[in-house]
């Protein structure tokens, strides 16, 4: 067996897989890695495609939809590479960007997982929204990530380059772990779907006394967007319920009732704004997500006892403040 397995998980997306497959293949299949179409249950020709025009790429068939974590879950119990790299269908891969990835995992034991720095398609130049150069957690638990804040992404000019950092998370879109570890804190929760899940599986990662990193040497380029847009109502209502079950159940109870209640009052003000803007579908969104929150909630009961988000990479910030109110930009402007 090969060290390493990168997983394309695939739903109805042929013209992804056109676009991608082809170089993506060529640069990632090696005497170290293949490549593997993990196919969600697509009802498009998705399958067939794959099969008469990249014959070097593996193909899995789920059979039926499981979603991103479910997906991959299945996937990675299927084929237990020692590791594995989660890659978005979107993601255009250039040469050698895997070999430092695998590199680094291997000269670094105590290492979770890693990410690429992640730029984006359209704009070459710039980091991409989904993870950039790897994440962080405010200390009201809002994600951001060194090179994009909210709405604000940074040209990339090489001011996070360098040796590689530990993060708070990694992207999901070109995320490699080791695989048993994976397996060990439960692979990504189901019940999340889609949105948030990498974070949520970081911090299981961080749990157990291993680093997240993002290693500068290797990068790729995402377009984003290609589930679902930024400012889609489904989107609010994962991120919103999805943000709300990440800190219950990864904070003590004690804190994250004081927690949950302040972000109530915050997610209030986000509310109230899309109501402003008569946005009554994304206002909509976020009242949805919030019941829904309330009733998942108890569904996760083995709470744990130490607080590790106090201590993440960059949970000293209210990113709030920093950017809605003192309108910082860049995370050069707050540190």
């Amino acid at each position: 067996m090969k060290q390493a397995a990168v997983i394309i998980l695939n739903w109805n997306g042929r013209s992804l897989l056109e676009q991608f497959l082809p170089s993506g293949a060529a640069h990632t299949i090696s005497e170290r890695a293949d490549l593997i179409v993990a196919d969600n249950g697509s009802t498009d020709d998705s399958v067939a495609w794959v099969r008469e025009h990249c014959p070097e790429v593996k193909l899995l068939e789920l059979g039926e939809n499981f979603g991103f974590s479910g997906g991959y879950n299945r996937a990675i119990a299927q084929t237990r590479y020692p590791l594995t790299l989660l890659l978005n269908s979107d993601v255009e891969v250039p040469e050698g960007w895997l070999e430092p990835l695998l590199d680094f995992m291997d000269a670094n034991p105590d290492v979770g997982a890693v990410m690429p720095k992640i730029l984006s398609y359209k704009q070459k130049d710039s980091f991409e929204y989904a993870g950039a150069a790897g994440g962080y957690i405010d200390r009201l638990g809002y994600p951001y990530c060194r090179g994009r804040l909210f709405e604000c992404v940074e040209k990339d000019e090489g001011q996070y380059d360098g040796r590689p950092v530990e993060v708070a998370w990694a992207s999901g879109a070109a995320l490699l772990v080791r695989t048993d570890l994976y397996e060990k804190v439960g692979g990504l929760d189901e019940k999340f779907f889609a949105h948030m899940e990498e974070i949520d599986l970081c911090l299981r990662i961080r749990r157990e006394g291993f680093r997240v990193m993002c290693c500068t040497d290797s990068h790729v380029y995402h377009v984003g967007g290609a589930s679902l847009n930024q400012g889609n109502p489904k989107k609010t209502y994962l991120n919103f319920r999805n943000n709300l079950l990440l800190l219950h159940k990864n904070l003590p109870k004690s804190r994250g009732r004081r927690l949950l209640f302040v972000r109530r009052l915050w997610d209030t003000l986000a509310w109230g704004m899309f109501l402003l803007k008569g946005d009554m579908a994304n206002a909509r969104a976020v009242v949805r997500a919030h019941r829904d929150f309330a009733r998942m909630r108890k569904e996760y009961n083995n709470l744990p006892d130490k607080d590790i988000m106090c201590s993440l990479p960059g949970a000293d910030k209210n990113i709030i403040v920093q950017h809605y109110l003192l309108r910082r930009k860049k995370i050069s402007d707050i540190s």
